[in-house]
C-alpha cells in the first residue's frame, strides 16, 4: 500500500488507478497507474500542465469519478465498489470542497451558503447553525454571516467557501486551483489561511499550476501524461 508521511494511517492511498476514456472508438489514458497515500495532517499540492492527469486524479480523489482500475481508499474505505448514493454520503461526510469559482448561491445568505453540506447531512437547523458560525469564525468572517455573497469581496467569498468545506469536519479538503480568481495580494491571505488550517491538523490537498501556490504546500506531487513524475517534500 502506498504511504504518505512515512506513515500508516493514510487518510488517502491510492494504488495502481488508471482511468480510460473512451470516446467513440478511440481510447484515451489519462492516468496510468497512479500510486500514492496522503497522512492524516498533509499539505499536499497536486501540479502538472493541462493534459497531466491532475484534475482526472481530483476528480477520483473527490469521488465525482470512478477509476478504470486500481483501488482507493478514503479514510480507510473502499469506495470502489460503492453506489451512486453512497458515493454521494461519504463526499458529504468525508470531504470538503473549494472550487476556483467559489461555487457559493448567490441569493443566500454566507451562513446558509456555510450549512449546505448539513442540510444534506440531516442535522437540525440549530446545530447546523452553530456550526455554520463556527465555521465563519474560524476563517476570519465573524459579523459577515448574514452578508449575501455579492456583498463580499473575493477574497471574502473563498473564505466562505472554505468555510463550508470545514463545517462537516472532512477527513480531507480538496482544494481546486483554489486562488485562480484572485489576485496576488489575496491570493497570499487564502494560502496564509490554508497554513493555518493545516497547522491546526487538517489534511489538505490541493490542485494548483502555480508554483509559487504549491510552495505553501509541505509536499508536491507532480504528472505529466497521467503519471507521477515528482513527489518532494520541504
Amino acid at each position: 500500500m502506498p504511504e504518505g508521511n512515512g506513515s500508516l494511517n493514510n487518510v488517502i492511498s491510492l494504488s495502481d488507478i488508471r482511468r480510460v476514456f473512451v470516446m467513440g472508438d478511440q481510447q484515451f489514458e489519462a492516468l496510468k497507474g497512479v500510486s500514492f497515500g496522503v497522512a492524516e495532517g498533509e499539505f499536499v499540492a497536486i501540479m502538472g500542465a493541462s493534459g497531466s492527469g491532475k484534475s482526472t486524479c481530483m476528480n477520483i480523489l473527490g469521488c465525482l469519478d470512478r477509476p478504470t482500475a486500481g483501488e482507493y481508499l478514503l479514510d480507510g474505505v473502499d469506495v470502489g465498489a460503492m453506489n451512486h448514493d453512497q458515493l454521494a454520503d461519504i463526499r458529504n461526510r468525508k470531504l470538503g470542497f473549494v472550487f476556483q469559482g467559489f461555487n457559493l448561491l448567490a441569493r443566500t445568505p454566507a451562513v446558509e451558503n456555510v450549512e449546505l453540506p448539513l442540510v444534506y447531512a440531516k442535522v437540525s437547523a440549530k446545530e447546523r447553525h452553530r456550526k455554520a458560525m463556527a465555521a465563519m469564525e474560524q476563517v476570519g468572517l465573524g459579523g459577515k454571516e448574514m452578508n449575501h455573497p455579492s456583498q463580499l469581496s473575493g477574497g471574502q467569498q473563498q473564505r466562505v467557501a472554505i468555510a463550508r468545506a470545514l463545517v462537516n469536519s472532512p477527513a480531507v479538503i480538496l482544494a481546486d486551483e483554489p486562488t485562480g480568481n484572485l489576485d496576488s495580494t489575496t491570493s497570499e491571505e487564502i494560502m496564509a489561511l490554508f497554513t493555518d488550517l493545516n497547522r491546526q491538523g487538517i489534511t489538505i490537498i490541493m490542485v494548483t499550476h502555480e508554483a509559487d501556490v504549491a510552495a505553501y504546500a509541505g509536499r508536491r506531487i507532480t504528472f505529466r501524461d497521467g503519471r507521477i513524475i515528482g513527489d518532494t517534500r520541504g
